[in-house]
């Protein structure tokens, strides 16, 4: 019986590894297409090529199978043109992974920017920072006031004080400096998003999903901190876990590491605020994700 098993393995393990490898494809695929825009024509186009190829079988349909065979590549193009939104998102995010990550922050502007981030959470200060990596953001930059500043605590606690003119939108920080202010960023159309997110969450996640920069926002109503990067949320943090998760991303590792789920569930729809930022601050608001 072993002998038998071995011999059926060498003779076909090759179609054996080529099974496992269209399965995993095709469940990660479903994964980053699960939620999308596209995923809707996706699954549309799947019914109708399924069932016009089911009933062409069955009925011996000549026409339609020939059809079906014709137009399947013509189908593949359109494919392309349909999803060319995801498809740019999905290899951007491949180039992004830290692997093959080539830039890295400094150690102090990490530890400056965790202290900005403090102070804005505990003042209830609504934030939205994006940190430019490997693949450029000049085109949201252009949306803002540029400045290109040296970054300091007090500056950005200047730049999103309520009464402050540039308040609204996003900062961009590239190689340690403050980029541009009131920025405008990409909202994220994924219909699995949480609607009680509000607009800097999703301007976050939009910008995670179109580039490789990591985005962190603060909550003007709750103080609570989240952490956006590779279209994925990432909240609940206190001062400390977010210190210490800010540094992982940025610094690849320097920081010890510590599993996502233990600081504040990295999961790609939001969890409920368990752990406030200031424990003895009463809300605002029963909705605790609005900015």
């Amino acid at each position: 019986m072993m002998q038998e098993l071995l011999q059926l393995w060498f003779k076909s393990w090759r179609s054996i590894i080529e099974i496992i490898l269209l399965c995993v494809g095709i469940y990660y695929g479903y994964l980053y297409f699960r939620g999308t825009r596209g995923a809707k024509v996706l699954t549309g186009l799947a019914i109708v090529f399924l069932t016009l190829t089911l009933i062409s079988t069955l009925l011996n349909l000549v026409v339609i199978g020939w059809l079906l065979r014709s137009f399947s590549v013509f189908l593949a193009i359109a494919l392309v043109v349909i999803f060319q939104p995801e498809l740019r998102r999905g290899l951007a995010e491949l180039g992004g992974h830290p692997i093959f990550s080539l830039t890295s922050e400094k150690r102090e502007t990490v530890h400056d920017l965790a202290e900005a981030v403090t102070q804005l959470a505990n003042k209830q200060f609504g934030a939205l920072l994006a940190i430019e990596r490997d693949t450029s953001i000049r085109v949201y930059e252009e949306t803002g006031v540029t400045l290109d500043s040296d970054f300091s605590v007090e500056l950005v606690l200047s730049i999103f004080h309520p009464k402050a003119a540039l308040h609204d939108g996003g900062v961009i920080i590239r190689n340690g400096r403050i980029a541009a202010a009131a920025c405008i960023f990409p909202v994220s159309q994924r219909e699995t998003l949480d609607r009680s997110l509000g607009l800097r969450h999703r301007a976050a996640l939009g910008l995670t999903e179109e580039s490789d920069a990591v985005a962190i926002v603060v909550s003007e109503e709750t103080g609570g901190i989240s952490i956006c990067h590779r279209r994925r949320i990432e909240r609940n943090f206190t001062p400390e876990t977010f210190r210490q998760r800010i540094g992982e991303i940025l610094l690849h590792g320097h920081y010890e590491e510590t599993a996502p789920e233990e600081l504040a569930g990295e999961v790609d729809l939001p969890l409920t605020r368990d752990n406030p930022l200031v424990p003895h601050q009463e809300e605002r608001s029963n909705d605790s994700l609005a900015v």
